[in-house]
C-alpha cells in the first residue's frame, strides 16, 4: 500500500517537475545556441578574439525575450560609442601614455555618471560604453602602456566581435521565443486599474461610515506603480509597434500616479467634511460610469483587457461631465474636479492598455513627452569619482610594476564598477557576487580547457563540450528566483568564455590562463574594495535627500515670482517618486505625493489670486510656508478663503471662484496632514 502511494505521488510529481523544468531548459538551450552561433561566425570571419563574441551572446541572453532584445540593442549602442571614443583618445594622445590612460579613466568616470543618471537599459548602454573603451584601450597597450597606431583596426575588431554576439543572440531568441512581456504588462495594467477604480468607488460608497481609511491601499498601489518601469522597457524591446508609441506607456504611468494623487485629495477632503461626507460622496458617485462601478468584480480586469476602449470612452465622458457639473459650494467643486482628475488618470492608463492589447477603434492621441529629470545629482557624482579613482589607481600600479595581466584587471574592474554603479546599496554585494561567480567559473574553465578540449578537433565537438557548462548555467539562471542567485549565474556565463578563450588554433598555455584568471579575480576584488571604501548612499540617506530636495524646491516655488509650468513641476516630482528606493517607508512616499499636490496648487493659486484681489494675502501665506511655519500659512490661507467668500459677488459664485477656494482647501489639508514634513528643517 505504501509502495502504491509512493508510486502515485511519483507519477503526479514527475509531470509537474518536467513542466517546471521545461522553460528554464528551453532558455538554457537558447543560450547555448546563441554562444555557439556567435563563436561560429567569429571563427568564420577569423577574428582575433572570438570569445568576446561568445561572452557577449551569453550576457545578452535573458529569460525574457523583450529584455534580451532591448539589452542587446543598447549594448550595441554602448559598444559603438565606446569604440569611437577610444579611437579619438588614441588620436589625441598618440605618444602620451599618462594622458591616454588618464583620459580613459576620466571617460569611464563619465560613463559611470551617465549610467546613474539614465534609466533601465539606457543606463546599461552607458556602462557598456566605458567597458568597451577599456577593452579596446587595454588591448591596444604594451606592457607599460602607450597607444598603438593599430587602435582603429583593433577597435573595429572588438566592436565587431561584440556586435556579432549581440546579433547572434537576438537571432536565436527572436526565432525561438514568441515573447510574453506585452501580455504580462497588459495584465499588470488591468489589475492596477481594476484595483484603483474599485477601491476608489468603495471609498465613495462607504463615505460617512466607519470604514477604515484607504491610505494604506493608496500607498501599496503607489509602490506597485513605481515598480512598472523595467516591465515597460522589456515590452519596448519586444514590440516595434509599442516602441513607436512609447509615449503612451509613459503617459499611462503618469496617469496612474495622477489618479492616486486625486484619490488622496478626495479622501482627505471627505474625511474633513464629516457632516456632509455622505451627501457629497453620493453626489459624486452618481457621475461615476457604470464600467468603473463594476471594477471590484472578479472578472473586471479580464473584461477590460478584452475591450479597454469602452471604459476609456466612459471615463472621458464622465470627466467632461464632472468638470461641467454645477456646484454651489467649494467642497463639491473640489470633489468634482479631483474625481475628474482620477478619471483622467485612469483614462490615460486605459489608453496604454488599449495599445498593449491592440484594441480596435483605438484613437491615437497627441501626447507630450514625459521625461522625469535627475532626482539627485550626488549619487552619480559619487559613482563617477569611484570609477575614476579605482581605474586610475590600477593604472598607476600597472605603470609602476609593469604587470603583464594588469590590462585584463582594468577591464574587469571597469566592467564591474560601471555595471553595478546604478544599483545603489546593492552594488557592493553585487561586486562580491561577481567575485564568487569568477571563483566558481575558474575551475570549470580550467577542467574544460586542459582536460577536455585537447581531445576535441571539430567545431560541433567544441559546441558539445561548451554545452556541458553553458546549459546547466542557463537552467540555473532561469530557474533561480532570487536576484542574487540570478546575478551569480549570469556572471558565470559571461566570464566563462573569456577565461576559456577559445581560438583557432587553440592555445593551451597554462601560464597565460592563470595570469588571466588572476587578473579577473583582482579586477573583481578591486571593484568590491572600491565599493567598500567609497560606498553608495544608503536607501535611507537617498530617501532623506529626495525629501529634502523636494521640500527645498517647494519652498523656492512658494516665494519665486517666475512660476514654472505645472507640467514641468509634475514631471520633476514624478521622477522623484520613481527614484524613491524600494525600502522607503509608505509615509515617506505619501509626503512626496503631498509635495506634488501642494506645488501644483501653488502654481494655480498664483494665477487665480490676482482676479480676486487676494495676491497680497497669498504672498504672505506662501512666505510663512517657505519659512517652515505651516500653522501661520494655514491661517492666512483660511483668511484668504474667507475674504473671497465675503466678496459682494460671492452670493452667486462663479466656477473660477469655487475652484480657487477648492485649491486653497487642498493646500490647507495637505499642510495639516503632513505638517511634520512641511515644518521640518531638512538639509540635503
Amino acid at each position: 500500500m505504501h509502495a502504491g502511494a509512493a508510486s502515485l505521488r511519483l507519477s503526479r510529481s514527475l509531470p509537474e517537475a518536467l513542466a517546471t523544468l521545461g522553460p528554464p531548459l528551453l532558455f538554457a538551450i537558447r543560450l547555448w545556441a546563441s554562444v555557439c552561433l556567435a563563436l561560429f561566425v567569429a571563427f568564420w570571419l577569423e577574428l582575433d578574439s572570438p570569445y568576446w563574441a561568445g561572452g557577449t551572446a551569453a550576457i545578452v541572453c535573458q529569460p525574457q525575450l523583450g529584455a534580451s532584445l532591448r539589452k542587446g540593442w543598447f549594448r550595441m549602442i554602448g559598444t559603438i560609442v565606446g569604440a569611437v571614443v577610444i579611437v579619438l583618445l588614441t588620436a589625441c594622445f598618440p605618444q602620451d601614455r599618462v594622458g591616454y590612460l588618464g583620459s580613459l579613466a576620466l571617460f569611464c568616470a563619465l560613463c559611470a555618471f551617465a549610467a546613474t543618471v539614465l534609466r533601465n537599459f539606457a543606463s546599461y548602454a552607458a556602462a557598456l560604453a566605458g567597458t568597451t573603451a577599456a577593452i579596446v584601450a587595454t588591448a591596444n597597450l604594451g606592457v607599460a602602456g602607450g597607444a598603438s597606431p593599430d587602435a582603429f583596426l583593433l577597435a573595429i575588431n572588438r566592436a565587431s566581435e561584440i556586435c556579432i554576439g549581440i546579433v547572434c543572440a537576438g537571432v536565436v531568441l527572436a526565432g525561438t521565443d514568441l515573447g510574453g512581456a506585452r501580455r504580462r504588462l497588459a495584465t499588470t495594467f488591468a489589475d492596477l486599474l481594476a484595483e484603483a477604480a474599485g477601491r476608489f468607488n468603495r471609498m465613495l460608497l462607504l463615505a460617512g461610515s466607519d470604514e477604515p481609511d484607504t491610505q494604506s491601499e493608496r500607498r501599496e498601489l503607489l509602490s506597485r506603480v513605481i515598480a512598472l518601469e523595467p516591465a515597460i522597457d522589456q515590452t519596448l524591446g519586444e514590440s516595434s509597434h509599442v516602441r513607436t508609441h512609447a509615449l503612451t506607456l509613459e503617459r499611462a504611468i503618469q496617469g496612474l500616479l495622477r489618479a492616486l494623487d486625486g484619490w488622496r485629495r478626495v479622501a482627505s477632503h471627505l474625511s474633513r467634511s464629516a457632516d456632509q461626507e455622505g451627501r457629497l460622496a453620493e453626489t459624486i458617485l452618481c457621475h461615476i460610469p457604470a464600467e468603473l462601478r463594476s471594477a471590484s468584480a472578479p472578472s473586471a480586469s479580464e473584461r477590460w483587457m478584452s475591450n479597454p476602449v469602452a471604459p476609456l470612452r466612459a471615463c472621458e465622458a464622465a470627466l467632461r461631465e464632472l468638470l461641467a457639473m454645477p456646484a454651489d459650494t467649494a467642497s463639491l467643486r473640489l470633489l468634482a474636479d479631483e474625481t475628474a482628475k482620477v478619471l483622467a488618470g485612469l483614462a490615460d492608463t486605459l489608453d496604454g492598455l488599449a495599445l498593449l492589447v491592440d484594441a480596435p477603434k483605438r484613437s491615437l492621441r497627441n501626447l507630450q513627452s514625459f521625461r522625469p529629470g535627475v532626482s539627485d545629482w550626488l549619487p552619480p557624482l559619487i559613482n563617477a569619482a569611484r570609477a575614476f579613482v579605482a581605474i586610475a589607481a590600477l593604472t598607476v600600479f600597472w605603470l609602476v610594476t609593469a604587470w603583464p595581466s594588469a590590462a585584463s584587471a582594468i577591464v574587469f574592474t571597469a566592467s564591474t564598477i560601471l555595471t553595478l554603479a546604478p544599483r545603489g546599496d546593492v552594488a557592493y554585494g553585487g561586486a562580491i557576487v561577481a567575485a564568487v561567480a569568477v571563483a566558481c567559473a575558474l575551475p570549470c574553465a580550467a577542467i574544460i580547457k586542459f582536460a577536455m578540449l585537447p581531445a576535441v578537433e571539430t567545431f560541433p565537438a567544441l559546441c558539445g563540450v561548451l554545452g556541458l557548462f553553458v546549459i546547466p548555467a542557463g537552467v540555473a539562471m532561469a530557474w533561480s528566483r532570487r536576484p542574487v542567485a540570478t546575478a551569480v549565474f549570469t556572471t558565470i556565463a559571461f566570464v566563462f568564455l573569456p577565461l576559456l578563450a577559445p581560438t583557432n588554433p587553440m592555445s593551451y598555455d597554462t601560464t597565460q590562463f592563470y595570469n588571466s584568471a588572476l587578473a579577473t579575480c583582482v579586477g573583481c576584488g578591486i571593484a568590491a574594495l572600491a565599493f567598500a571604501l567609497l560606498p553608495p548612499l544608503s536607501p535611507a540617506v537617498r530617501t532623506r535627500r529626495l525629501l529634502a530636495l523636494t521640500l527645498r524646491d517647494l519652498r523656492r516655488l512658494a516665494i519665486t515670482r517666475r512660476l514654472p509650468i505645472s507640467a514641468d513641476w509634475e514631471n520633476r516630482m514624478y521622477g522623484r517618486l520613481l527614484a524613491l528606493p524600494d525600502q522607503a517607508n509608505p509615509s515617506e512616499r505619501a509626503d512626496l505625493l503631498a509635495a506634488l499636490s501642494v506645488g501644483a496648487e501653488i502654481i494655480h493659486l498664483r494665477h487665480f489670486a490676482p482676479r480676486f484681489a487676494a495676491a497680497a494675502v497669498l504672498d504672505a501665506a506662501l512666505e510663512a510656508f517657505a519659512r517652515g511655519n505651516c500653522d501661520v500659512a494655514i491661517g492666512l490661507l483660511h483668511q484668504m478663503d474667507r475674504d473671497v467668500a465675503s466678496r459682494p459677488d460671492a452670493e452667486r459664485p462663479t466656477t473660477t471662484m469655487l475652484r480657487m477656494r477648492g485649491r486653497v482647501a487642498v493646500v490647507c489639508e495637505a499642510l495639516s496632514e503632513h505638517a511634520d514634513y512641511f515644518n521640518e528643517e531638512r538639509r540635503a
